[in-house]
Order: C-alpha cells, then structure tokens, then sequence
C-alpha cells in the first residue's frame, strides 16, 4: 500500500506546484499591468486616416469637450462577412434620424483588432461612403482583445453618449431609443452576462454583463476606461467593480437580441475569464491596480 500512498502524495506535490505557478503568473501580470495605461497619453497624438483625401484626422481624446451627440463604437476581429450588414442596418438608421433631427450628430468608430482577413477593408469602404466625419476606423495592428479594443474606441471618441455595439448585429441599433429614455444625465449602463460570476466578483445588483450593447456617458466613460486593466472577455465584470468604487448608478434595460452565426465564444474561453477575473482579484486587493479619479 505504500506505493499508493506516494502516487498520492505526488499528484497532491504536482497539484500544489501547479497551483503555486499560477499563482505567481497571476501575480506577476497583474503587477505588469500595474502600469498598463502609461502609453494612452501618447496615443492622443494618434491620427485617423483618410482614405478619399489620404490625408491624416488628429484622433480626439476622451478628456476634449463632445463634438457629437453620441458615439457607437464597434470592435471587430475577422469580421469581414458580418460587419458589412450589421454596419448597413446602423448607418441606414442613423442617417435617417439624422435627417429628421437636426440636433443629432453621430460618429461610428470601427476597431480592428488586429483581424486577419479583409475587416480592416470592409471598415474604410464604409469611410469612403459616409466620410471620415461620420465614420472612422483605428488599427491595433495586433490582436489585444475585445476589452482593449473597446477601451481604445472610447478613448477616442468624440461623443457626448458612447455606446458600444457589436459587429455581428445581434443587437439593433435602434434600441438605444430605451436607453435614451431611460438616461439622466450622471448615468451610465451596461448589461448581460453571467450572474454568478458578477455576483462573486463585482458584488450584487446586475443580472447581465456581457452583451455587446452598453452605453456610457462621456464622464462616465472618462473615469472608467482610463482605469480599465483586463482586456478581453472579462472586461465588463471589471466595468461594474469601477462603476461601483465611482458610484456611477447602472441600469438595465430589455433589448431585441438574435443568435447570429459565427461567435467567437466558446467553452476554450472559460480558462481566459477565469485567467482575468484572478488578475483582477489579485491587482485590486493587493493595491497594485491604482485606481485614478
């Protein structure tokens, strides 16, 4: 029997050691990423490119007054045969409104996040059509993830309300009609997601985290996404911990949702939301994740 007992006592010494690399490696990007918005200054110099005059557009800065009543912001990662609809249906709409409100003013800002196929394309034809005024189009060169995407579409942003829309179209864009009617002007809002895990992380008082369809207020989105640190899936779990540390209210609305082939969730991404949701625990209570105001 003693032989049983040291297989024992080695899967419980791999165990443990596997458990204490993890944790080390938690640690230390969390601590990596203690510095992680340091670059974001130097991207306000960025530039927006032209492609009818080819000539270069300074980027705006979240910190610059709103130049638009509202900003949709669209991460897309090889995108290339969803986003072409789903960008139809919302520009078709917002220039309809545009054309029956003077008042309203828009801008649909397109991230690449680093895509393989021919979404970078499919984006600036669309800038072609529309003008870089109304459409625009930032390359990450590189995939960050979706999280970072969107952080860095609202970085750059020019409007007074910034909502955040996905490229498949799942979600419509004129159910942004509810969230205006449901909008004062200090609040902000985000939705769907996995419950328990919000409930574990971020505390009670959502149901749903992680459909792509949020919108923010500019001084919301301010505070928020130049403190944000994790960059892919569980992004919007963080969003509501810094909504809460600010007191920013959140609230929650139904909206018109369809399965659209092509997710790029499936259960490969458990490890990364588990991955995250630990740096997040770790770099907010050690202290190594500052949180500026």
């Amino acid at each position: 029997m003693s032989w049983v007992w040291t297989i024992a006592e080695l899967f419980v010494l791999l165990a443990l050691l596997l458990i204490l690399g993890v944790g080390s490696a938690i640690f230390l990007e969390a601590f990596r990423r203690k510095c992680n918005h340091d670059q974001d200054q130097g991207d306000a110099q960025a530039v927006f490119e032209d492609p009818n005059s080819l000539k270069r557009v300074p980027c705006p800065w979240i910190f610059d007054p709103a130049e638009k009543y509202i900003s949709l912001i669209i991460p897309a990662f090889n995108e290339e045969h969803r986003l072409p609809g789903a960008l139809d249906e919302t520009m078709s709409y917002l220039q309809q409104r545009a054309a029956k409100d003077k008042s309203f003013s828009y801008e649909v800002v397109i991230v690449d996040d680093g895509s393989g196929d021919g979404t970078n394309r499919v984006a600036f034809d669309f800038v072609k059509r529309y003008t870089i005024d109304n459409v625009r189009v930032i390359l990450l060169g590189r995939n960050h993830g979706k999280g970072e995407a969107i952080r860095k579409g609202m970085l750059h942003s020019r409007g007074e309300l910034l909502l955040m829309l996905d490229a498949d179209g799942a979600t419509k864009v004129n159910d942004l009609e509810k969230l205006e009617n449901q909008r004062k002007w200090y609040r902000n809002f985000l939705m769907k997601g996995f419950h328990i895990v919000v409930l574990l992380t971020a505390g009670p008082g959502i149901r749903d985290t992680q459909c792509g369809f949020k919108m923010f207020t500019r001084a919301a989105a301010r505070k928020l996404f130049t403190n944000i640190h994790l960059k892919r899936w569980c992004f919007d779990v963080e969003l509501v911990y810094l909504c809460k540390h600010f007191c920013i209210p959140i609230i929650e609305i139904s909206v018109n949702w369809s399965e659209i082939p092509g997710s790029k969730v499936n259960p490969l991404s458990i490890p990364n939301m588990l991955w995250e949701l630990g740096l997040m625990s770790v770099g907010y209570r050690t202290g190594m994740w500052k949180i500026s105001t």
